[in-house]
């Protein structure tokens, strides 16, 4: 038997004691894929909105779609919760570009269902199945009398999109650079770089940034998910961590699914820096 104690072997060891689940999916572009419970269900929280940002911009590719339309806030969009739209009154129109972007810099839940309105459902559940995620279903617009049941997807499918934005083969090369302009300026980063020393980081995007991130997260009682591509001195890796079936569903900064997911995440950023650019040799 392997007694190495590999990356993957050190990250199980570590859940351990997490009162909770955690699926993990990581690549680091260089054959090194980490996947723990990478296939199961999770809800997806405000993770779904990078799916339909992914959907838009498909949209747009083939012509049945423009970030110039306009769009406007109706009474059936209105939703409380995270974004700056809820405290506007129906009737502000915004083009579809700034919905969107709204939608993942903010996670702006009116923007959201805004585009989900503009895209129609059916359409986004349809282009979702389009790029590959087949374990990936957005059930319902976002309302919290069924906030648990606005999408399920999984660890793989979400690291899925990541890897091809890196890449630049979701959608194509000049939408996948226009998205992940979107993603790097994304406001809620609690998990994934909430443990990297401070001299790494760089909240401004100047030029002389070490590390940068472009993701997007997403938090509701029952589950706390985050996932993005981490770019460092010695290139980009892809990490996605869902979190269910933790006994705490309060919200505050040292939540055990935030803290054992900060924790994971730096245990592979301190792998990939060591190694310069990979998880293992």
């Amino acid at each position: 038997m392997d007694k190495r104690l590999t990356i993957e072997r050190r990250i199980e060891a570590e859940l351990m004691s997490y009162d909770g689940t955690m699926g993990i999916y990581a690549d680091d572009f260089h054959g090194n894929v980490i996947a723990i419970g990478a296939d199961e269900p999770f809800e997806t929280a405000s993770t779904i909105k990078t799916y339909i940002l992914a959907c838009l911009f498909d949209q747009v590719e083939k012509g049945k779609a423009s970030l110039e339309d306009m769009v406007e806030f109706k009474e059936e969009h209105a939703v409380d919760g995270s974004g700056v739209m809820c405290a506007l009154e129906p009737g502000a129109v915004l083009r579809v570009k700034d919905a969107a972007t709204l939608m993942i810099i903010v996670s702006d839940n009116v923007a959201t269902n805004m585009m989900i309105d503009y895209l129609g459902l059916d359409t986004i559940n349809a282009c979702i199945r389009g790029l590959g995620c087949r374990d990936t279903v957005l059930h319902n617009p976002l309302h919290f009398e069924r906030y648990d049941k606005l999408g399920t997807s999984t660890p793989r499918d979400y690291a899925s999109i990541f890897t091809r934005l890196a890449a630049g083969t979701l959608i194509s090369p000049e939408a996948d650079a226009k998205m992940l302009e979107i993603f790097k300026k994304q406001h809620y980063n609690s998990m994934i770089t909430k443990d990297f020393p401070a001299v790494y980081m760089d909240s401004d995007n100047t030029d002389d940034v070490m590390v940068n991130v472009a993701s997007k997260s997403g938090s509701m009682n029952a589950c706390r998910n985050d996932g993005g591509i981490i770019y460092t001195p010695y290139g980009p890796y892809v990490l996605v961590m869902f979190n269910k079936k933790f006994s705490d569903a309060m919200y505050y900064p040292a939540h055990p699914a935030t803290v054992f997911g900060a924790r994971v995440s730096r245990m592979l950023f301190d792998q990939f820096i060591a190694l310069e650019g990979r998880f293992q040799m």
